[in-house]
């Protein structure tokens, strides 16, 4: 007869800890894994931010290295960990030089490391411009359609910037469900945004397209005012320019002097982030000392403690959150993993045995 005893020191035998093979995924493989799931991406993207605004998610603030002889260079580190079905830790390093955009190739490049739960062992490398890309997309997207419940929904947009991260919120826009009259462009280079109208057609983008010489064109005749540049300052100042109260996605952050912010609804991914590092929103609180001119959360949104007004601009502002990136990142590791293409570097952990 086995006895209690017995019983209760077998049933406390701990599980076999396995160290997780690392894998290495390709860009190519990440866009395979997201393209053509755009509806799904926002639905992971929102469900992430719930978590996040339940507090089940840990998201320090973002690490900056910066170059005394590249001012306009940064690399950043944004370490996170999200819970609920996701269940993975990681980190994003991606790199920003503005001045790659005169050479033709992207401003960003990026890598995000997937650490296991359990053991801490990192157990993937992705590369990660796409899944940022994705990411500030989706949020984009989901933005859009909750802000502008209640509000008049937007059929005219503006891309203020159009690079690559326009061009991914467009095709976010259109996977999910949005048709505009008319699509304005504006950026600073006019090959830019000739590039950007060749995308727009070549994507049998219905609509009228025009591209304008000046800001104040493009944001006078847009409802819905998509802000992708590499600004590093303020450099939009007049508040006028904004009086039929549109909808603005301000994606890179720094583009409205902190005024504009002051006389608008303001939305946030997270408080505590957005209002830092130099974006509008940390010069609004400056001048106004106080976050009063915040109205709350995406997640406040989508959960109803926030309702936004309809009277005046409305503006997103979008830090970017190390947890979206996780998920979106985990959602393509699951998918490389089940098409059987995921690349495992053998023997990557070396030693293995605390003794040798």
């Amino acid at each position: 007869m086995t006895s209690v005893r017995s019983i209760a020191t077998e049933s406390a035998i701990p599980e076999p800890i396995i160290v997780p093979p690392f894998a290495v995924i390709s860009g190519a493989q990440v866009q395979r894994a997201l393209q053509g799931r755009e509806k799904q991406i926002v639905e992971l993207v929102e469900a992430a931010y719930r978590l996040h605004g339940a507090g089940d998610s840990v998201n320090p603030p973002s690490y900056f290295l910066r170059f005394p002889d590249r001012p306009s260079a940064r690399i950043i580190a944004l370490p996170a960990s999200i819970g609920g079905q996701v269940r993975v830790d990681g980190l994003k390093w991606i790199s920003s030089f503005p001045e790659n955009v005169t050479a033709g190739i992207p401003r960003a490049s990026a890598v995000l490391i997937l650490n296991d739960h359990d053991t801490g062992y990192p157990f993937a490398c992705l590369e990660s411009s796409i899944i940022s890309a994705t990411r500030t997309a989706a949020s984009a997207a989901s933005a859009a359609d909750r802000l502008s419940r209640g509000r008049r929904r937007p059929t005219r947009v503006g891309f203020f910037g159009a690079g690559l991260i326009a061009r991914y919120i467009h095709t976010f826009l259109d996977a999910t469900g949005w048709s505009f009259d008319e699509i304005g462009v504006h950026d600073l280079s006019a090959d830019n945004a000739a590039g950007f109208r060749g995308y727009l057609e070549r994507s049998g983008t219905a609509g009228r397209i025009t591209v304008h010489d000046g800001a104040e064109q493009l944001i006078r005749s847009s409802d819905l005012v998509v802000f992708a540049t590499v600004a590093g300052q303020p450099h939009v100042r007049d508040l006028s320019w904004f009086e039929h109260d549109p909808l603005v996605l301000h994606v890179s952050l720094r583009d409205l002097a902190p005024e504009i912010l002051l006389a608008s609804a303001n939305i946030v991914d997270d408080i505590e982030h957005c209002l830092k590092a130099g974006t509008s929103a940390h010069l609004a609180e400056q001048l106004a000392g106080n976050r009063d001119f915040v109205h709350g959360t995406l997640d406040d949104v989508m959960a109803g403690r926030v309702t936004v007004p309809a009277d005046r601009p409305l503006v997103f502002s979008p830090f970017g959150l190390g947890v979206l990136d996780l998920a979106v990142g985990k959602y393509v590791y699951d998918e490389v993993a089940r098409s059987g293409e995921l690349h495992v570097v053998d023997g990557f952990f070396h030693e293995l045995s605390r003794y040798g």
